[in-house]
């Protein structure tokens, strides 16, 4: 595992120095929910971080299915969507040992996720729970501060937004955004036609959980 983590650092550094170009992807899974949502999400945030981060990823809507050894090539994956969610028990373990040896997932609630990803989780880390990070945690203050934590881009049920997290061996392993829909805002500006503060609050929220994936082992 420690091996697994070293060789993740490797590639980081790599595509620091501009010699390997990361790719983001999007996590496909079953029980029909659509897993598929926020196409141009990824790519808008990839560009984003590329100018504001120094970063040399892929613009490209990379996908990669829970099941797949792929998965090990991202060390960030999106999972998104609407409905329901269902993980077998060796898309479970396969998940589990991708976020041990130093991978991150980021859940975005894109409405109605939550009820469905709360019970799958539980089948990736049976004894773990989700924590709400406080606001003062250093995903919140990257290259950007969010002295309130994760923003409100888009209002369902007026709740307030919420960041959780569940934390394996002291190390933030999976972050949740809820009741936010970071993703609708990294979206391009004419599908959901927020307005462009809106989208670049988001962006530099999506910055801010990519500087940290990327940095917490330092």
């Amino acid at each position: 595992m420690r091996k697994s983590i070293f060789l993740l650092l490797i590639i980081i550094s790599a595509s620091a120095q501009g010699q390997v170009r990361l790719k983001l992807a999007k996590l496909k899974y079953d029980g029909g929910g659509d897993w598929y949502a926020n196409k141009t999400a990824l790519p808008n945030l990839a560009r984003y971080c590329n100018q504001q981060l120094n970063t040399n990823f892929d613009e490209d809507d990379e996908e990669v299915d829970i099941s797949s050894p792929e998965l090990f090539l991202y060390p960030y994956v999106y999972m998104t969507g609407h409905g329901n969610v269902v993980f077998s028990p060796s898309q479970a373990e396969n998940l589990r040992t991708y976020l041990e040896a130093g991978g991150f997932l980021h859940i975005d609630d894109n409405y109605g996720l939550d009820q469905f990803i709360r019970l799958e989780m539980k089948k990736v880390f049976p004894e773990l729970e989700f924590i709400e990070l406080p606001y003062n945690h250093p995903i919140y203050h990257q290259k950007f501060d969010f002295d309130g934590g994760v923003p409100k881009i888009h209002e369902h049920d007026g709740k307030p937004a919420q960041g959780f997290g569940i934390i394996y061996e002291g190390r933030l392993v999976c972050f949740y955004s809820y009741e936010s829909d970071l993703g609708n805002g990294w979206e391009d500006q004419s599908i959901h036609n927020d307005p462009e503060s809106k989208r670049l609050e988001a962006l530099k929220m999506g910055a801010n959980i990519i500087s940290y994936a990327f940095t917490q082992y330092q």
